[in-house]
């Protein structure tokens, strides 16, 4: 009866065992995705860039990208690896390659973003951005907005800064303040990349210059924020505008049928995007009521394109930053028209803008040209009296 008793006993503990031990597992299962989803898992510290004291010993404040002075670590040793590339040949491309390459940054046991993913200007959704699930540095809204014009020079003026290590841009236009302003500003946030400390958040989208509603709500955003603004002859940068137009869409109307309202008495249509743009007087105005002129800089796209490193200087005094872009990095593609980023070491071809820029115009009856620059010289002189520049027009 007694072993009866014990077999029994011993029954009931085989059963019971695998009951307890499964319980115990799933606690600990559950207690660990507690704490993952309550955030202490991240709040570990990441060792980005050990830095080793005379002692021997390595210093813990130097230790997790939190860290302002490991952040500052992290940018000044990233930013030498791309000024230091450029010996005349090298572009920030190959620079950010070679110190992937070359272990610029080391994170033992744990996979880091890539120098190319920290100063690459792209959105965060993929492409050759951070990727989403980032959490290095902090998604802000931008510093300086380059705000027009159209077909000015605003995508060179973009790719030029995205040398410098202190500036990441979103590569796409939001157009937040044109066409999304409804989907508010923590989705315009939500869009930018993310920057360390002392870096500056930009993007651009031409349209927002010729935006009515536009100046009022960057306003309402910041006031402190720094306004760019690429202006060309407004004659050409027209041709140019329908330059574009007509490579998507060949059956377009003449550029004198478009630009003249009427071909006999010669009236400019103003009601034509091409043209009206081109006003930019009238834009300024709207702006100059919400923003001092302090707050916005001009850039001559004509010397973006003739003397790039003298626009690229004032660009950079503009934004508070140190003059890293410089005259050794471009040189002139005759093909194109205008400046490229010269090639870097290893690769095969220089960096210069994509196909749709650099276009050969169509022939313009000069009659319609001249028309053009009557109409628009009372206007670029009152432009240059608001800007306090000649940009020279005639």
């Amino acid at each position: 009866m007694g072993c009866s008793g014990c077999r029994v006993r011993f029954n009931l503990g085989k059963a019971v065992l695998p009951k307890v031990s499964v319980f115990f597992t799933m606690l600990l299962v559950f207690t660990y995705l507690f704490y993952c989803l309550a955030g202490v898992c991240d709040s570990v510290p990441r060792t980005l860039y050990s830095h080793q004291s005379p002692d021997g010993d390595y210093d813990d404040k130097t230790r997790g990208l939190d860290n302002p002075r490991s952040q500052a670590l992290l940018r000044s040793h990233l930013a030498e690896e791309l000024v230091s590339r450029w010996n005349g040949t090298d572009s920030a491309e190959s620079a950010l390659g070679d110190a992937e390459q070359r272990g610029a940054v080391e994170a033992p046991g744990q996979q880091l973003p890539s120098p190319r993913q920290i100063y690459d200007g792209t959105t965060e959704d993929g492409g050759n951005g951070i990727p989403v699930s980032n959490t290095f540095g902090t998604k802000k809204i931008p510093q300086a907005i380059i705000i027009g014009v159209k077909k000015g020079g605003t995508r060179a003026l973009l790719e030029f800064l995205r040398i410098h290590p202190d500036v990441r841009a979103v590569g796409a236009e939001p157009h937040f303040f044109d066409r999304f302003y409804d989907k508010g500003l923590e989705w315009y946030r939500s869009l930018m990349p993310r920057t360390l400390d002392g870096q500056i958040t930009m993007e651009k989208t031409p349209s927002y210059f010729v935006t009515k509603e536009a100046p009022a709500r960057v306003r309402n955003m910041n006031s402190d924020t720094k306004l760019i603004v690429v202006v060309r002859d407004p004659v050409t940068r027209a041709i140019s505008d329908y330059t574009q137009t007509l490579s998507k869409n060949p059956g377009l109307p003449s550029f004198q049928s478009l630009a003249l309202r009427n071909a006999t008495t010669g009236l400019i249509d103003t009601t034509w995007s091409a043209v009206r743009i081109g006003l930019y007087a009238r834009h300024l105005e709207n702006w100059l009521q919400h923003f001092p002129l302090s707050r916005l800089l001009f850039v001559s796209g004509e010397r973006l394109v003739s003397d790039p490193a003298g626009e690229m200087g004032r660009v950079q005094d503009f934004l508070g930053l140190k003059r890293v872009v410089s005259d050794k990095h471009f040189y002139f593609n005759q093909t194109k028209g205008f400046p490229c980023l010269k090639k870097p070491e290893g690769s095969s071809r220089p960096r210069c803008l994509g196909k749709s820029k650099g276009r050969p115009h169509p022939q313009i009856p000069s009659e319609v040209l001249q028309r053009l620059r009557d109409f628009y010289r009372p206007f670029n002189h009152r432009f240059y009296q608001m800007s306090g520049q000649d940009f020279g027009w005639e």
